[in-house]
């Protein structure tokens, strides 16, 4: 059986495109998504909302010295038909900027493209966003596309294997139904309309994911059985990396595209644009996808089919039907490939393959600048288990090679810039990574992996539990763990004591600050005890601190005198938020503390880590690993040397 062609219908204040499978209907000329009819439903999104609430592109910018974020949602005032044929049809709406509407309207032109194909179960979403040379400064906090869908019609939402679940209805989070926790987003269900749902906490940032892990989610309609699916087939124009967090599917039901945002990094990943800056960037496309079974023994073979189309969407990835110029075919682009090997004398004599290494291309700069970049396009892949590594289908241009090893610390930068050119296919070679390193590991707690999952996670107050996360992988998803920190610790701080402590029990994953009973709070001092056999009195001993997040924290330490002055301060570090977002990570953080041997004693020492700010309960840090080296020429050991901290 032939599919259908494409139709297109052009309507007074609508358009309409139609292949026979789905029927997408957009407001004339703004460009917003008003209506999906799919499987006999007239309307996936919500028919309850005013047409501009349905399915839109939108952003947040600020113009310069202003604090206060415009929200925009973005409609168009030109329309016009890009293809139109049997076999597709491409459609533009497009917003200019006028120099007159300087601080009321973002300095950018803005065209946004809508795509249907023959025979396709959904239909593509991309757009170009442009600041000219003449056109004055801004910054842009968020971009993102967002869809409302039928509260009557979708009430369970997957965003993978093991993060799905039905969720509340909108009405559930509003008094009298909610009662609001600490932050608006987090709600207690007291009377929900579900009535197994109460007593659990809901939050939309317990549903965010790593850009990586983040390709496909969305919504499951029981009757009829309908999936509705965003499908995110490349992360180019996805901003601060592989591991940069954004939201996904939440209540509403509302399921979002996030380009761009300061989630879980704060103000470092708002890209901000001078007077004179000249800009383009394609965010884009995704494919919105929509799944049906005619046997609904069991709606989540919808969710095996949306994981099924995701893997072909990638497998097409870059799409060679984009009308603009602005999106390069494959044969336009370029490839690099190689090898990274790892060079740490004190692990092992020989070379040790990078396997699982993050390795990408990404606008020049400093040693992992790539993670808080935010303008341009970057290009991720993981070297395999003997440190191979190839990156495809990168757009034109100028980049350096950055890559970070998981159990190792640091970032690599390859030393030569990398110019991408139509078609090119580049051999780096074999590429050495030296982490940084000084002498022998006497003790480590945690393993390098930019991460505060291996350590201890309590267990939530269990008048706050979301169910998805009990006995779970992600327990740290849960809502008010920060609290828990002065329950398990009432009498004092943290003391952990190398070679007998057990970091996956005893290392609280967050150093939080301690809510007094006149709902005050103090800052916080955690204890490593290590005993040293021999001390070098003329060596200087490297300690090794690498943060997972940090949130209008401070890190000082020292060493065997709590009331000394402080041998290392960070000074105040991180806007992640991390704690309060149910995030285990956020921006990475290395620090090398010089500690000089005259300060250690044979026998018992101490590092006192202390995190003094304190007028807020997320305020804190959480820890991805830390190391102590003894100086390199030392032949001293210590009474904990290689001790993993276990």
């Amino acid at each position: 059986m032939t599919s259908s062609a494409v139709q297109l219908h052009i309507q007074d204040r609508h358009v309409v495109m139609d292949n026979g499978i789905v029927q997408v209907t957009l407001s004339k000329p703004e460009g917003i998504v008003t209506g999906i009819r799919y499987n006999g439903i007239d309307n996936l999104l919500e028919v309850l909302n005013d047409e501009s609430n349905r399915g839109y592109w939108d952003l947040v910018w600020n113009a310069p010295g202003s604090s206060t974020g415009i929200f925009d949602v973005i409609k168009g005032t030109s329309f016009s038909v890009v293809v139109q044929s049997d076999d597709q049809v491409e459609l533009s709406f497009t917003r200019t900027y006028d120099p007159s509407l300087e601080g009321k309207l973002v300095p950018l032109n803005i065209d946004k493209r809508f795509i249907m194909l023959r025979g396709s179960s959904g239909f593509y979403s991309y757009a170009i966003y442009e600041h000219l040379k003449d056109w004055p400064g801004f910054s842009l906090g968020e971009t993102r596309i967002a869809f409302k869908l039928r509260k009557d019609k979708f009430h369970y939402m997957a965003m993978a294997d093991n993060r799905q679940r039905n969720l509340p209805l909108p009405d559930d989070r509003t008094p009298p139904r909610g009662q609001p926790l600490a932050y608006p987003e987090a709600v207690l269900l007291v009377d929900p309309i579900e009535p197994e749902l109460k007593g659990e906490v809901d939050d939309k940032y317990q549903y965010s994911c790593d850009n990586k892990d983040s390709k496909v989610h969305g919504w499951i309609c029981s009757d009829p059985p309908v999936g509705f699916w965003l499908i995110t087939p490349s992360n180019e124009f996805r901003t601060g990396g592989p591991v940069k967090q954004n939201l996904t599917s939440h209540v509403g039901p509302t399921t979002l595209a996030v380009f761009l945002s300061a989630h879980y990094t704060g103000d470092d990943l708002v890209p901000k644009f001078q007077a004179g800056e000249e800009w383009k960037k394609v965010f884009g496309p995704v494919f919105l996808y929509f799944n049906s079974v005619s046997d609904p023994v069991d709606p989540l073979f919808l969710w095996e089919g949306a994981k099924s189309q995701m893997m072909v969407e990638v497998e097409s990835w870059p799409y060679s039907f984009l009308a603009s110029e602005d999106f390069p075919p494959s044969d336009q682009r370029g490839n690099v490939h190689g090898r990274l090997l790892v060079s740490d004398r004190y692990v092992s004599d020989d070379y040790i393959s990078a396997n699982g290494a993050y390795v990408g291309l990404a606008p020049p700069g400093d040693v992992g600048s790539w993670q808080r970049e935010c303008k341009l396009y970057q290009f991720w892949t993981t070297a395999d288990e003997d440190g191979y590594f190839s990156i495809n289908n990168a757009r034109p241009g100028d980049y350096n090679l950055y890559a970070w090893v998981p159990r190792c610390i640091g970032d690599y930068k390859y030393g030569v810039p990398i110019s991408i050119m139509p078609g090119s296919n580049m051999d780096v070679g074999d590429l050495i990574y030296k982490p940084p390193r000084d002498g022998p590991t006497m003790w480590e707690i945690g393993i390098p992996d930019r991460s505060a999952a291996e350590f201890y996670v309590p267990d939530p107050n269990p008048n706050y539990i979301n169910k998805l996360y009990v006995n779970h992988p992600d327990r740290f998803r849960q809502y008010g763990l920060w609290e828990r920190y002065a329950e398990l610790y009432p009498d004092g701080d943290l003391v952990y004591t190398v070679g007998t402590s057990d970091y996956s029990k005893d290392w609280f994953f967050a150093q939080v600050t301690r809510k007094k009973d006149d709902k005050t709070y103090l800052g916080t001092t955690w204890q490593i005890k290590f005993a040293l056999a021999n001390v070098d009195k003329n060596g200087v001993y490297k300690l090794r601190i690498a943060l997972a997040s940090a949130t209008l924290s401070e890190l000082q330490v020292r060493v065997n005198n709590p009331k000394s002055n402080p041998v290392f301060s960070t000074g105040l570090i991180g806007r992640d938020n991390s704690i309060a977002r149910h995030g285990i990570h956020g921006l990475y953080w290395l620090y090398s503390v010089d500690i000089k041997g005259t300060l250690l004693s044979e026998g018992d020492n101490i590092v006192f880590l202390t995190q003094p700010r304190s007028s807020s309960p997320f305020q804190g840090i959480m820890y991805d690993y830390i190391r102590l080296e003894s100086p390199p020429s030392s032949p001293s050991t210590s009474a904990a040397a290689a001790s993993s901290g276990h």
